[in-house]
């Protein structure tokens, strides 16, 4: 009875220390969660952002600065925005909206049949009368020279069928103006739900010409285009293979 005692004082203290190491791990979230019951979830406080922990400070690409000089008796400065102009990207720094409209669509479809078959077959059927020297000069003297067959065949098939549609919009900052003109510009996009992150990453190279009067341009328009949707998360965990799997894959010639 005291061996039965003492196992089940183990086990209780095994489950003891697996709830305790679990709540640290997770948090508490649990008890969090258990406290609220019943309970309107709360809304978090409006706080200064600059005062949360890992909080860094914004650096982008900005223009030169630019002396400002006033012509006289002009109620306008040089290098002012003109009040009637529109407001179009067009320096480092600036902003505009990229407009993802991507539709794929793709089918190959390719068959390829190959059959060849050689016999090679060359030799001296009988080499200063060696049949009549009997067996024993047969076996030295040449016969078949060289007899040779070959067989080989080939088929290959592949097909491809894909589609993809993309509609989106990603605010982009222009990272640099090239000598004639074209800007560079660059947008990144990330959007967590739940435990999921979604990514839009846009860049690429655009003419000024080819902006919008509301500062939008079409994904189309854009040179060198680079354009990344995915995500990391849970989810997209279980759906990739494991590290494990992915080395084998890597590794093993089969």
């Amino acid at each position: 009875m005291s061996a039965f005692s003492s196992a089940f004082r183990l086990r209780r203290i095994a489950i003891s220390a697996l709830l305790l190491a679990s709540c640290a791990l997770g948090g508490c979230s649990s008890i969090d969660r258990l406290s609220q019951i019943g309970e309107q979830p709360k809304l978090s406080a409006i706080e200064n952002p600059t005062a949360q922990p890992g909080y860094k400070p914004v650096q982008m690409p900005m223009p030169k600065p630019e002396v400002a000089s006033y012509n006289p008796n002009s109620l306008w400065r040089n290098g002012s925005r003109a009040f009637f102009k529109d407001q179009r990207a067009r320096q480092v720094g600036d902003l505009l909206t990229v407009t993802v409209n991507i539709t794929d669509k793709a089918n190959i479809e390719n068959d390829t049949s190959r059959s060849r078959t050689n016999k090679e077959d060359s030799g001296i059927t009988d080499f200063i009368g060696a049949k009549t020297l009997g067996t024993q000069a047969q076996k030295v003297l040449p016969g078949r020279i060289l007899t040779a067959d070959s067989t080989s065949s080939s088929e290959g098939k592949g097909s491809v069928d894909r589609k993809e549609a993309l509609q989106t919009n990603v605010a982009a900052v222009v990272t640099q103006v090239l000598p004639n003109g074209n800007l560079v510009v660059e947008g990144k996009q990330e959007i967590r739900v739940n435990f999921e992150i979604r990514e839009l990453i846009v860049a690429g190279i655009v003419r000024p010409e080819d902006i919008q009067s509301d500062n939008t341009i079409d994904s189309t328009k854009i040179a060198q285009a680079r354009i990344a949707y995915g995500g990391r998360g849970q989810i997209m965990d279980v759906q990739q293979p494991r590290y494990g799997q992915q080395v084998m894959d890597v590794l093993l010639p089969f």
